[in-house]
C-alpha cells in the first residue's frame, strides 16, 4: 500500500522499498538482531558491568545482614559520630539497586556471549535474576525480567544452562524476595527513623553525615518502587502478603521527613562542604598533582583549574546567599576522564585511582553546594506513583484501616508533590494532564482525613452530649421519686421489669482496670493520630498550588457542626415533633465547650468554626442549602399558631 502510495504520487517508486520488503519477509526478533549489533561492544559492556560486581554484591545484603552492620545508624559507634561519612565511590553509594538491575540485565542480553565465558559475569547475572521479577523501562511499562530473557536464550544455541539458571532463578525470586524485601523495610523503618531523629535533634551532623541522609532516601526509594511494581504485576501468588505493606506510610513519611530536614538545614550542609572543599579538598588534590609521574599540558591545565576554583571558596558566599554553580569543574573531570582513558594516553586514570577517588570526593561536595535539590529528586523521587494510581490508593486506604499507621497518612499528598518530576520540557502538552492527576489525588487525600479528623471530633461531641444530657432536669424526676419512696424501695428488692436501673451520671468514669478500652479511648486515640497528620506541615506546594492541609479540616468540620446542631434539634416532619429549646442549648453547648478546647489542638481557627456554624443558623439555609434550626423552629412556631388561633389547642393549668 505504501509502495502503491509512493508510485502514484511521485510516478516512481521508493528506492529503498525492496529493502524494507526483504526487512519484513525475514522478520527476526528485535532483541536477536540488536545482540548481533552489540557484539563488537561485549568486552566494553561486560568490564562496565563488572565494576558494579562489588556494589551489588553489597546492596543486596538481606536486613540481618544490614542490621549487625549497623547500616545507617550514627550512634554505633559514638565517637566516630562527627568523623565525614566518605567512600572511594561516592556516588554508587546512593545510586539506586533498580538502575543497576537494569544496566545488568539489559547489558547481558545484548552481550550476552561471556555468560558462557565469564565465571564473574555468570555470577553477578544470577545474582541480578534473583532480585526482581520485574524491572522498570519507563514509567509503568514493566520488563518481564525472567520471561523476556528466557525467551532470548531459548532460541540461541549452547544456552541449555542459562536457560535452567534462568528458570532456577525465578523460582528463588517467587519462594524468597517478597519476605527479603519485607525485612528489608521493616529494618528501614527502624533505622531511618532512629536517624531522622538524630539529625533533627543535632542538625550540625547534616555536614559531617549528609551522605548518610542521601543512602537512607535512596533504600526507601529502592524498596518502595520494588514494592509498587510488584504489587502491579504480581497476580498470582500464594504469598500475597509479601506484596502489601499496611505499614508503606510510616516509610513514605520518614522519606519526606529526611528531605524537609536536608532543605531546613541546607546552609548546614554547604557551610560544612564549601570548608571542605577549600581547605581539605584543594590541598590533598593537590598533592596528588605534583605526585603524578606524567601529566601533559592539558590534563595540567584542567587540573590546576580544579584547584584554584577550590581554593577560591570562602564561608561568606554562604552567608551572603550566593548561588554556587560547579557544573563546570564536573564537566571538566569527565573531559578529564575521558583524556585519561583512551588506549595511547600518555597519564592513564587506572594507574592513578587517589587521583579519581579524590575527584569523586570533590564531585559530591560540590552537588552539596550546588545541587542539594537534584540530589533530592534522584535519590528520593517517587513520581512513579503517578502512574500507578490505583496501587497508590490501596496503600492510603490500607493505612486508614491501620490506627498506628493514621499519623503518618500525610505522606500521600505529600507525595503527590513529586508528580511535578513526571514532566519533561520536550512534551510540554502532558503538563496539564499530569497536574489534574497530582491535584486530584491531593485533593482527595486530603479530603479524606479530613473526613476522618472531622467525624472523630463530632463523635466525641455526641459522646459528650450524652453525658451533658443525664445531668438535664428532666432526668431528677426518677432519683427524687425514689428518695420519696424509700421504704417501699425497701420492701421491693427487686425493681419492676421494664424499669432498667439507670447509671448516675460519672458512672463512665470509673473502671475496675485500666486495659479496659472504652470507645471514648480509642476515638480520642483516633483523634490524636490524625490531627498529627493534618498539623505535620502548615503548608506545601503541588506543581504552582499552594496546600493548607487545616482548611480542607475547617470546611468539613463547619459543615459537620452545621449539620449536627440541626440533628440536635430532633425535628420529626410527620410527628411535627421538636426538641425544647433549653435541651438544645445543652446539647449545643457541649458541642461547643468541646470543640473549643480542642483550639490549640486542632491547628485550626476554632473560633471561626463556630462563629460561622452559629452565623449560618441564624438564616434560612445554611452553605449547603440544608435547613437550619432558624428555618425549623419557625416552620413549627407557625405551625403551632395556625392550630392555637382557630382554638384548636387550648391551655389550661395543672392543679
Amino acid at each position: 500500500m505504501y509502495n502503491c502510495a509512493h508510485e502514484m504520487l511521485h510516478g516512481h517508486s521508493d528506492p529503498s522499498f525492496a529493502r524494507l520488503g526483504q526487512m519484513v519477509l525475514e522478520y527476526d526478533h528485535p532483541l536477536k538482531k540488536l545482540t548481533e549489533e552489540f557484539g563488537p561492544h561485549t568486552k566494553a559492556v561486560s568490564g562496565a558491568l563488572l565494576s558494579l560486581h562489588f556494589l551489588f554484591v553489597r546492596r543486596n545484603q538481606g536486613a540481618e545482614q544490614w542490621r549487625s552492620a549497623q547500616l545507617l545508624s550514627l550512634i554505633s559507634t559514638p565517637p566516630a559520630m562527627i568523623n565525614p561519612a566518605n567512600s572511594d565511590t561516592m556516588a554508587c553509594e546512593y545510586l539506586s539497586v533498580e538502575v543497576m538491575e537494569r544496566w545488568i540485565v539489559i547489558g547481558f542480553l545484548l552481550c550476552h556471549g561471556c555468560l558462557n565465558s565469564n565465571n564473574q559475569c555468570q555470577k553477578l547475572w544470577k545474582l541480578c535474576l534473583q532480585g526482581s521479577l520485574y524491572i522498570t523501562l519507563i514509567r509503568e511499562d514493566v520488563l518481564q525480567v525472567h520471561k523476556v530473557t528466557e525467551d532470548l536464550f531459548s532460541s540461541l544455541k549452547g544456552y541449555g544452562k542459562r536457560v535452567a539458571d534462568i528458570k532456577e532463578s525465578k523460582e528463588h525470586v517467587i519462594a524468597n524476595s517478597g519476605q527479603f524485601h519485607s525485612q528489608r523495610r521493616q529494618f528501614l523503618r527502624m533505622a531511618v527513623k532512629e536517624l531522622e531523629t538524630v539529625l533533627a535533634d543535632e542538625p550540625g551532623l547534616l555536614g559531617p553525615k549528609a551522605l548518610f541522609a542521601f543512602m537512607a532516601l535512596s533504600f526507601i526509594r529502592d524498596e518502595v518502587t520494588w514494592l509498587v511494581r510488584h504489587t502491579e504485576n504480581v497476580t498470582k501468588t500464594k504469598t500475597p502478603e509479601d506484596y502489601a505493606d499496611s505499614n508503606i506510610a510510616e516509610l513514605l513519611f520518614l522519606l519526606e521527613e529526611i528531605r524537609a530536614l536536608v532543605r531546613k538545614h541546607i546552609k548546614v550542609i554547604q557551610q560544612y562542604h564549601l570548608q571542605y572543599l577549600a581547605r581539605f579538598d584543594a590541598l590533598v588534590l593537590s598533592d596528588i598533582i605534583q605526585n603524578l609521574s606524567v601529566c601533559p599540558e592539558e590534563e595540567s591545565i584542567i587540573m590546576s583549574s580544579f584547584v584554584s576554583t577550590l581554593s577560591s571558596l570562602n564561608l561568606k558566599q554562604v552567608d551572603n546567599g550566593e548561588k554556587f554553580e560547579f557544573s563546570g569543574l564536573r564537566l571538566d573531570w569527565f573531559r578529564l576522564q575521558a583524556y585519561t582513558s583512551v588506549a595511547k594516553a600518555p597519564l592513564h586514570l587506572h594507574e592513578n585511582p587517589d587521583l579519581a577517588k579524590v575527584m569523586n570526593l570533590i564531585v559530591f561536595h560540590s552537588r552539596m553546594l550546588d545541587s542539594v535539590e537534584n540530589m533530592l529528586v534522584e535519590t528520593s523521587d517517587l513520581s512513579t506513583f503517578c502512574f500507578h494510581l490505583r496501587t497508590f490508593e490501596k496503600m492510603f486506604a490500607m493505612t486508614l484501616e491501620e490506627p498506628a499507621m493514621l499519623r503518618y497518612a500525610i505522606a500521600f499528598p505529600l507525595i503527590c508533590a513529586h508528580f511535578v518530576h513526571c514532566t519533561h520540557e520536550m512534551c510540554p502538552e502532558e503538563y496539564p494532564h499530569l497536574k489534574n492527576h497530582g491535584l486530584h489525588h491531593c485533593n482527595s487525600f486530603l479530603e479524606e482525613l479530613a473526613k476522618q479528623t472531622s467525624n472523630c471530633v463530632l463523635e466525641i461531641c455526641a459522646e459528650q452530649r450524652n453525658l451533658s444530657e443525664q445531668l438535664l432536669p428532666k432526668h431528677c424526676a426518677t432519683t427524687i421519686s425514689k428518695a420519696k419512696n424509700k421504704k417501699t424501695m425497701k420492701q421491693r428488692q427487686t425493681p419492676r421489669k421494664g424499669e432498667p436501673e439507670r447509671d448516675k451520671p460519672g458512672a463512665e468514669s470509673h473502671r475496675k482496670n485500666r486495659s479496659i478500652v472504652t470507645n471514648m479511648d480509642k476515638l480520642h486515640l483516633n483523634l490524636t493520630e490524625l490531627v498529627l497528620a493534618m498539623n505535620h506541615v502548615h503548608s506545601f506546594s503541588v506543581f504552582e498550588h499552594t496546600v493548607f492541609p487545616s482548611e480542607y479540616l475547617n470546611s468539613h468540620l463547619e459543615a459537620r457542626l452545621n449539620r449536627a446542631i440541626v440533628w440536635l434539634a430532633g425535628y420529626n416532619a410527620t410527628t411535627q415533633e421538636i426538641a425544647r429549646p433549653s435541651e438544645l442549648l445543652a446539647g449545643v453547648k457541649a458541642y461547643i465547650s468541646f470543640i473549643q478546647s480542642l483550639a490549640q489542638f486542632l491547628g485550626t481557627d476554632v473560633s471561626r468554626v463556630i462563629r460561622n456554624a452559629l452565623l449560618q443558623q441564624t438564616q434560612p439555609l445554611d452553605s449547603c442549602g440544608e435547613q437550619t434550626l432558624t428555618t425549623l423552629y419557625t416552620n413549627w412556631s407557625v405551625l403551632l399558631l395556625s392550630h392555637c388561633l382557630p382554638s384548636v389547642i387550648t391551655f389550661s393549668f395543672t392543679q
